[in-house]
Parts: C-alpha cells; sequence; structure tokens
C-alpha cells in the first residue's frame, strides 16, 4: 500500500489535493479550531426527538444485534444481547445538562436573535432547553460521529461509467453524501477504542481500520475514490465560506453571547477566516451547477434541494443520541453551505447598514456551517497523520 493514499487532480474542478492539504494544514486548520473553541460556536440546538418518518423508530441503540426475535423462553443470550444494548444506550446518551447562569445567558441569546435583522421586536422567549423536544448540547462534550451505515457506496466499474455518464449536478451531490461519508469513517479510525479495560480506556488511531476503509487494494479501487470525495466536499464549502464574507462583515452584525470584549474577538477571528478563505487559489466554480436552460437548470435545482432534505431527515432515523445529533449538525451545516452558493446575488445585494431581509443565517445555521467545516477540515488533517503512521509500518 502506497502511504501517499490520493494525490493529483480532483473531478469536476481545477483545483489538486496537494494544494488543499497545505492550505488546510497550515494556514486554515490551526485558526479554524481556535473559532470553534470560542463560546459562541459551543452549542447546537437541536431537536433530537422527531419520529423517524420512513420507519417505525423507538430510539433505542442501533446495533444490529440488539434487535431480537421475541422467544417464549429467556435464554442467556438474549439477556446479554439486552444488556450490550442498554450500554450502547448509556455511550449514545447526550449531555443535556447546564448551569443556571448558562441557561439564563441562552433566554438573553435568543432574545438578541429573535430581535436581529427585523424591524419588529420580539413578543416572546424561546429558550433552548426542553422545549418542544428541544436541547442544547456541549459540542466538546461530544465523542465524533459514528459510521451511520446508510450513506451507501456503490462500488464497481459499473456504477462509475454511469456516473461519468449523469449531468454534473447529480454527480456533485453523490460526492457530496460520499464525502462525508469518508470524513466520518476518518474520525471513526482517528478516535478509535484502542483499549477498554476497567483500569483504562485508550483513544487513539487505528491504521488497520483505515486501511480496510480507505486502501486501494482492499478496497478494490473505491478508497482513493472516497478520499477525492473528501475534498470535494471540502472545496464546496470552502467556496461557501469564501463567498458569504459580506454578510458576516456588516458593522451592525454580532456573534452575541452577552459578553462584548469576546464577542467582539470571536468575530474578528472569524472574519480573518472568510477573508483567509478568499486567498485560496483554486476555488470550485459554482457556476458549473445549474447552468445552461434556466427551466432545466431550475428542475436539477428543485430535485437537488428534495434529496438533500431526504438526507437530512433520515437523521431523525438514528438510535445514537450523539450520532444523530452530529449528523444532523453536518447535514445542516452543508445545507446551509449551498444555501450560501445558491444565494450569491442576495449576498452581492446586501446593505451593509441596514437588516437583510432578503438573505438570513440564523444562529443554528452558521453554528452548524462552521462546525461541519470544521470537522470536514480536521479530516483533511488526519489524513496527513495516517500518512505519516502509514510511512512507519510499511
Amino acid at each position: 500500500m502506497q502511504a501517499v493514499l490520493v494525490t493529483g487532480s480532483l473531478d469536476d474542478c481545477t483545483c489538486d489535493v496537494e494544494t488543499i492539504d497545505t492550505f488546510n494544514n497550515y494556514k486554515l486548520f490551526p485558526q479554524l479550531n481556535k473559532l470553534l473553541e470560542s463560546e459562541y460556536f459551543k452549542y447546537y440546538k437541536v431537536n433530537l426527538k422527531k419520529p423517524c418518518p420512513f420507519w417505525t423508530d423507538n430510539s433505542h441503540c442501533g446495533i444490529r444485534d440488539c434487535a431480537v426475535e421475541p422467544c417464549k423462553s429467556y435464554s442467556e443470550e438474549a439477556h446479554n444481547l439486552a444488556g450490550e444494548c442498554e450500554e450502547a444506550q448509556r455511550l449514545g446518551a447526550v449531555n443535556r445538562s447546564l448551569s443556571e447562569e448558562a441557561q439564563k445567558a441562552m433566554l438573553q441569546w435568543t432574545q438578541h436573535d429573535d430581535s436581529s435583522d427585523s424591524f419588529c421586536e420580539a413578543d416572546g422567549i424561546r429558550t433552548y432547553l426542553y422545549v418542544n423536544g428541544f436541547v442544547t448540547v456541549p459540542l466538546s462534550d461530544v465523542v465524533t460521529i459514528l459510521n451511520l451505515g446508510f450513506f451507501c457506496s456503490f462500488p464497481g466499474h459499473a456504477f462509475y461509467k454511469w456516473l461519468k455518464g449523469v449531468c454534473v449536478e447529480k454527480r456533485a451531490f453523490y460526492k457530496l453524501i460520499s464525502g462525508l461519508h469518508s470524513s466520518i469513517n476518518i474520525h471513526l479510525s482517528a478516535r478509535y477504542l484502542l483499549q477498554d479495560t476497567w483500569a483504562e480506556k485508550k483513544w487513539g488511531h487505528n491504521v488497520t481500520e483505515f486501511q480496510q476503509r480507505f486502501d486501494e487494494i482492499l478496497t478494490r479501487g473505491e478508497g482513493p475514490r472516497r478520499l477525492k470525495n473528501l475534498y470535494f466536499i471540502y472545496l464546496i464549502e470552502l467556496r461557501a465560506l469564501s463567498k458569504v464574507l459580506p454578510y458576516f462583515d456588516r458593522p451592525g452584525f454580532q456573534l452575541f453571547t452577552g459578553n462584548q470584549v469576546k464577542d467582539a474577538e470571536t468575530k474578528a477571528l472569524l472574519l480573518q477566516i472568510l477573508h483567509l478563505t478568499k486567498s485560496f487559489p483554486l476555488h470550485f466554480d459554482e457556476n458549473s451547477l445549474f447552468a445552461g436552460n434556466a427551466r432545466e437548470a431550475a428542475k436539477l435545482k428543485e430535485e437537488f434541494r428534495f434529496h438533500f432534505r431526504n438526507i437530512s431527515r433520515i437523521m431523525d432515523c438514528v438510535g445514537c443520541f450523539k450520532c444523530r445529533l452530529w449528523g444532523k449538525l453536518q447535514t445542516q451545516g452543508l445545507g446551509t453551505a449551498l444555501k450560501i452558493l445558491f444565494s450569491e446575488k442576495l449576498i452581492e445585494k446586501m446593505s451593509e447598514s441596514s437588516p437583510s431581509q432578503a438573505f438570513q443565517l440564523t444562529r443554528q445555521e452558521i453554528v452548524a456551517l462552521m462546525n461541519a467545516f470544521g470537522r470536514i477540515s480536521t479530516s483533511v488533517r488526519e489524513l496527513e497523520n495516517f500518512r505519516t503512521l502509514l510511512r512507519t509500518v510499511l
């Protein structure tokens, strides 16, 4: 196996792997990590109690072996399976606890968000805590998202031959979902439970697991394609960040937490990162999407949105709450990036001094956008770590 894993140019764009690696690992990644540690980006409001729209789901653990056929006699094996399921539920539990001080602060955040970019005062207060099943989760307390299983790969030359023949929009959709799946698998391999004893839990890089998912021979050529799709989703989200700078650069825009000094520092760091994204030399050209006949382009765009919404809805079917949380965050982050790319003209027409009515981003969209890109950026950085580890074992 070659330690390089993937290199060279990417399909459907003018960029290459090496340019992205250098830009991300040595310029963007350190600053992005610092931003995501700030108070504004630590909390994400999410409804974890929405029912699965596709099949009956009881929100218990998602381990397949826990689903057993009912039987008349109660066996020792059934007892062990039930215990495993209960343990998985504990592992998948989400920390919903917040201090009284944090609760009061979030009420202020909500009041501020309700009055932002609006000509009317808010007439009520929404809370982040336990209203309509909403919970607030400190992102730093959540482990990396697990392999959800439903982002399916389609191995075989016949599929890729078909994929080359479809329009660029459909290829882009597949690459985005595949890239998201690749990012999840890299996180799984990079933060793997290597040792689990009563005395110690040891987490770290599992090279064997990584090879099984991305080695060109072991995956029959799938691995390098998966990794290139990771770089593709990186380019899409990076392009969105470079386009949305005018929205955040308005003098009246705040990343509000109630601490004026820290809020100003957070905004300054965000603007610094967004300016850095604009300096990337080989951006994805979003004009290649939904071009040509206006009527056909509009139809394709609506189809694109419909299928992406289905991906978002599938997240409500994930049994593990931590997986569901990160799945919702990453899909909303990607959806927000696409919203930005589709709204370029609206962003360009925004007034610097007055509230924006044509284009707006909610706090949830902003938090999801940056944290989702943070996951993708971390995945690209972890690839460099795995290259180093592979060179030592080959």
